[in-house]
């Protein structure tokens, strides 16, 4: 590590952050605001969509939890977990190591959110995070390497050190203190924090510490949500992971911005902008189900086998539809039929006022209204 280079955990203030709290009470006031209208959407829901909803949100922010991290998952075998989880009806895939832990994990953060944060929990994360890893000695418990934890980018023979993190042997203090302070700011305590200061706070300070010798930003992620859940006092489906994912290289750049300094307000600013998106993508996912269940009993009974093949292919796509449209070469794909009846099929679909359309000839895309 470069000597002009000084870390905020090396500083005399770590870990007392500082920050204007005057400049996130009004993102503060708009989460709350906005909580209230996703719990009013969600009311909406029938059991049936109710369940969709918290498979489709668990499983894609386990996947692009993993994503941003450079590990790609099955998104079928993580439903298929997730779904056998929460005791619903499941198929007899056989899920791997990785899709199945990290299921766990995701399932517990959502049952037990409103429990005091302990290192074993920590531990259990972890332990589920790298199941069927053979190259971690590590699993389950904090770092113990002799060698410092860089977060390292280029070639060898000329590394970039973005981050150097405690040495090892400090660990226990740092988590004791960690955790301390995560309890201590829950809702109800004196010491209590607005919720999007208090998951900024806790995503910033746990990556400082870099706990793990694997797996820290996905738990960092985790307790994040787990924040905001306690903050709300209810579980989340909050798109944290999948708002991240779509623009990794603002979450990387503003990590390593705010990790030589406990002045932070420019990372709380960042992070609670993008809870709030995230919360709007989990509303869109909401009313995209809404609008499911309404687009159905529309058309009920209009639709033949081959439409209604295609309209549920669709829907399986969500809210963002398929890329760049329908077009009658993928309902061909979709339905097997021949092209002249994909194209009444198509038709008769923008008739109903079922599809939208755009185009034309070989540019003709459809749409879902």
């Amino acid at each position: 590590m470069a000597k002009d280079k000084i870390w905020n955990w090396q500083q005399k203030d770590w870990p007392h952050f500082r920050y204007d709290s005057t400049a996130l009470s009004e993102l503060e006031s708009k989460f709350l605001q906005q909580s209230g209208v996703l719990l009013g959407a969600a009311k909406h829901l029938g059991l049936e969509e109710t369940n969709a909803l918290l498979v489709d949100q668990l499983s894609t922010e386990a996947l692009k939890t993993s994503e941003i991290e450079g590990e790609i998952l099955s998104r079928d075998s993580l439903q298929s977990s997730i779904r056998r989880n929460f005791g619903l009806a499941i198929d007899n895939r056989r899920v791997p190591a990785a899709e199945q832990g990290i299921a766990e994990m995701m399932t517990d953060l959502y049952q037990n959110f409103s429990k005091l944060l302990t290192s074993k929990t920590l531990y259990q994360w972890h332990a589920m995070l790298m199941k069927g890893r053979k190259d971690l000695h590590d699993i389950g418990r904090y770092r113990r390497d002799e060698e410092p934890m860089q977060v390292i980018s280029g070639p060898m023979y000329a590394p970039k050190i973005h981050f150097e993190a405690p040495p090892s042997k400090d660990m226990a203090k740092e988590m004791k203190r960690f955790i301390s302070w995560f309890n201590s700011t829950a809702p109800g305590n004196a010491e209590a924090l607005p919720p999007l200061t208090r998951a900024g706070i806790a995503h910033l300070y746990f990556i400082s510490i870099h706990p793990f010798a694997d797996g820290n930003g996905r738990i960092g992620r985790a307790l994040s949500v787990r924040a905001i859940s306690q903050g709300l006092g209810q579980s989340t489906l909050i798109a944290l992971s999948q708002v991240i994912h779509n623009k990794r290289k603002a979450y990387y750049d503003m990590l390593e911005k705010n990790n030589k300094t406990n002045e932070i307000t420019g990372w709380l600013i960042y992070f609670a902008q993008t809870l709030l998106d995230a919360q709007s993508h989990t509303l869109a996912g909401i009313e995209f189900l809404i609008g499911k269940t309404k687009f159905f009993d529309r058309f009920r009974g209009q639709l033949n086998d081959r439409q209604e093949k295609a309209i549920i292919r669709m829907f399986k796509e969500g809210p963002q539809g398929f890329e760049g449209g329908l077009s009658t070469e993928k309902y061909i794909r979709i339905t097997g039929t021949s092209r002249a009846t994909a194209t009444r099929d198509l038709q008769d679909l923008t008739g109903k006022g079922a599809l939208s359309q755009t185009g034309r000839l070989k540019g003709t895309r459809y749409y879902l209204i």
